[in-house]
């Protein structure tokens, strides 16, 4: 419940941050109005020595929520997957955040297991090791399954951790009333509408039934990628509080002398990372949105092993379609089109100079294409990309963001692979691809064929829409006629449309 009972975490809350030093940092970056910057601190600074010290070693905002536990911590990973609410500066000190927690013990974890499967852990697994990793939510065991000796990680959540999640996330609406109540200002910065994000990311990752399916999905959309392995989920052996999949053997991406020392070419290795990322997202449409070192390994055979699936990225069809014109168009320096692509989707209100904006864009991508090869970066393009849209009218899109924030990443770990690599020769052939085969005629004969089948799967309510139309324009005595006689000539001709469309969806499909 949401109430005065929240008072006393939100005050050590405080305390911590003003302590850490963190409380100027977020609010500054926040763009907090002054008023609330004052009233802040002058209510934190008294009590400061209430609050937890954190790791002296760390950035401020990452210190303080590292000593808040566990519910800060997730806190700070989702805030850093949105640099349009704290800030580029900030984001990316959330992204290095520590998730480093004290394991609980193996036997409570065996408990657990038993519990969520129904039978004793020695007989699911021959083996159960302790724990190898530990984050904020679940720690991980290496294990082997009794009945055929595959070697599995299992992931197993911490006790009780639904329950310390949801009291510190009731503290956190508290906050966020408080706030919005204190300054009406703030409210632009939408405390709520953030928390509420949280709780919704937070409350799928304490299902790891829905991990395992996003697990399962991407393993599915990803089987053919050569060069690329999902461990596979067992999913007899998991449940809401387990997941039990393929233990994926291999050195750590963020490991450049182990990968020397295996042989791997680490070039290879990173323009593989970059591209795989941009099918997956271009292709599919459904991308690993937390790709950094700790989440990839490379096993012996060079293949990029991907695990983690908490928070995944979702882009629509269509999204996909104007993201590659605009990356495209980049690429071949055709601002025009890129300005075009904008005003076409919506992006942009069609009241606004589209030469202006095509400049615009010039001024973008322009001292991009100057710099050395190493310092090219499609993720800096996009920001600054947004930068310039905001200027012009566009609203912020939030795939947009996660997908932004997720390609900076993978430049990151790409670069740290091959510091001079060409981001822009990497991605160049995907891009290309996917424009190939998803704009153009093609691309419109398939969607005539999919509308096509739409219309068939509404084929007999269309007579009966079509009468509700006319009834209901006949009623309006200012409606002129001329539309509703038209209607059946639409119709006659969407039906052709249809029968088109199907026999071109017959030669496609």
């Amino acid at each position: 419940m949401r109430g005065p009972h929240n008072i006393w975490r939100l005050i050590r809350t405080g305390a911590t941050m003003e302590r850490t030093g963190a409380m100027r940092v977020v609010l500054e970056a926040m763009e907090a109005p002054r008023a609330l910057r004052i009233v802040a601190r002058a209510v934190a600074w008294p009590v400061q020595w209430l609050g937890y010290k954190g790791d002296p070693s760390l950035p401020p905002a990452t210190r303080a929520l590292t000593a808040l536990g566990p519910a800060y911590i997730k806190f700070g990973q989702i805030l850093s997957t949105r640099p349009d609410v704290v800030g580029d500066e900030l984001a990316q000190q959330l992204r290095v955040l520590q998730d480093k927690l004290p394991p609980f013990p193996v036997s409570v974890a065996k408990r657990m297991v038993s519990e969520e499967l129904g039978q004793p852990v020695d007989t699911l697994f021959s083996e159960f090791s302790e724990p190898v990793a530990a984050a904020s939510i679940a720690q991980v065991h290496r294990a082997r399954i009794a009945a055929t000796g595959r070697e599995v990680a299992v992931k197993v959540l911490r006790p009780r951790i639904e329950r310390a999640f949801r009291t510190d996330i009731d503290a956190f609406y508290f906050a966020a009333d408080f706030i919005e109540t204190l300054s009406p200002a703030s409210r632009r910065l939408r405390p709520r509408d953030v928390v509420a994000h949280f709780e919704g990311v937070v409350m799928g990752e304490l299902d790891l039934r829905l991990e395992s399916a996003s697990a399962s999905e991407f393993e599915a959309n990803t089987k053919n990628d050569a060069g690329f392995v999902v461990p596979h989920v067992h999913w007899h052996l998991s449940g809401r509080q387990v997941m039990t999949m393929d233990w994926a053997e291999g050195e750590p991406l963020g490991d450049n002398d182990a990968l020397d020392a295996a042989g791997h070419d680490r070039r290879v290795v990173g323009e593989r990372v970059m591209q795989l990322f941009l099918s997956h997202a271009l292709r599919d449409g459904y991308f690993h949105a937390d790709m950094h070192q700790g989440n990839l390994k490379v096993g012996a055979s060079g293949d990029i092993l991907c695990y983690d699936f908490g928070i995944m990225g979702r882009i629509d069809e269509y999204t996909r379609r104007v993201y590659a014109e605009i990356l495209y168009g980049f690429i071949k320096r055709d601002y025009r089109r890129v300005a075009e692509v904008h005003f076409e989707a919506g992006y942009v209100p069609a009241d606004r100079d589209i030469d202006e904006f095509a400049r615009a864009l010039r001024a973008v991508g322009e001292p991009i294409f100057g710099m050395d090869a190493s310092h090219i970066s499609m993720g800096r393009l996009l920001s600054y990309l947004f930068e310039v849209t905001e200027q012009f009218g566009m609203q912020t899109r939030t795939e947009l963001i996660l997908l932004q924030r997720t390609m900076v990443v993978v430049e990151g770990v790409a670069r740290s692979l091959s510091p001079h690599l060409n981001i822009w020769e990497v991605a160049h052939p995907i891009v290309e691809q996917y424009v190939r085969n998803n704009i153009g005629p093609r691309a419109f004969a398939r969607d005539l064929a999919k509308t096509a089948l739409v219309l068939a799967r509404f084929g007999p309510k269309l007579p009966h829409l079509t009468e509700a139309i006319l009834v209901r324009q006949s009623q309006q005595p200012p409606a002129p006629p001329r539309p509703s006689r038209l209607m059946p000539v639409v119709w006659m001709l969407t039906g052709a449309a249809a029968v088109l469309a199907g026999a071109l969806g017959a030669q496609l499909f």
